[in-house]
């Protein structure tokens, strides 16, 4: 069985004491369990002093996104070398607000994830479709296409390592919500699509979340779906009550 992962993507929220806060709340309360990672992605200003209050937990932080290269003149950008130096072992790649507001392409989000593998850090690869996309019925042609292009030239040793986030775009901070069933399609047609590339070891060992509006009254029926192993959260991350909520339930899925 694929151990579930519950992540929590902070975005442009949080002053430093809500965050401190926040994570001292998780980590005294989080529940033991083998069945699921959980994951805290904060504002990189808040990243090295969250990874020092979770070195004794079972919680791992990730950045939100990185630079590819491990150093340069590249103002205001971080690097996956800074990352893993501070004890950050995840990162978010690819995000939908990245390519919307920050030009990220497919090319770019490949190169991001051959640097995340080479320090050590689990990529968090978000694929998705706008809603004119959806209604056109490319949803699985886009986001196979996404997946082909994010793992290009990455090794079958180190594909079933990453983990893949399926959030549509239309369902992003929207309230709106893919039903499980056709979250699950699409998080089957990635797995499907992974199958084509690594073959159905890979396929069958790697993480696929869903991510779009997930909240503590919709995360049961998600995570009873075959192809689906957790969730990116974003509004319902923000308040320890509510996310504590979503990792219970992932633990007993």
């Amino acid at each position: 069985m694929r151990k579930r992962i519950i992540a929590g993507n902070w975005k442009m929220y949080k002053k430093a004491e809500e965050a401190r806060s926040f994570m001292k709340e998780l980590v005294d309360t989080v529940p033991a369990s083998e069945n699921v990672e959980t994951v805290i992605c904060p504002p990189s200003l808040y990243l090295y002093e969250l990874a020092e209050m979770t070195k004794s937990s079972t919680v791992g932080i990730g950045a939100q996104t990185m630079h590819e290269a491990k150093e340069g003149a590249f103002t205001g950008e971080i690097s996956p070398k800074m990352l893993t130096d501070i004890g950050v072992g995840y990162v978010i790649l690819g995000h939908s607000e990245r390519r919307q507001y920050f030009n990220e392409t497919d090319e770019a989000v490949n190169r991001k994830v051959h640097a995340a593998f080479e320090y050590g850090l689990t990529p968090i690869v978000c694929v998705g479709e706008t809603l004119e996309e959806r209604e056109a019925g490319k949803t699985v042609d886009i986001v196979a296409t996404q997946v082909k292009k994010a793992f290009e030239g990455i090794a079958d040793s180190l594909a079933p390592t990453a983990v893949i986030a399926y959030e549509p775009i239309w369902a992003i901070g929207t309230g709106k919500t893919a039903t499980a069933e056709n979250a699950n399609e699409v998080c089957g047609a990635i797995r499907n699509t992974i199958s084509e590339l690594y073959g159905k070891d890979v396929a069958d060992a790697l993480r696929i979340q869903y991510g779009g509006s997930v909240k503590p009254a919709n995360i049961d029926e998600l995570l009873s779906m075959e192809h689906i192993d957790g969730a990116l959260v974003g509004g319902a991350s923000l308040e320890a009550a509510s996310f504590l909520k979503l990792i219970e339930a992932g633990s007993h899925a």
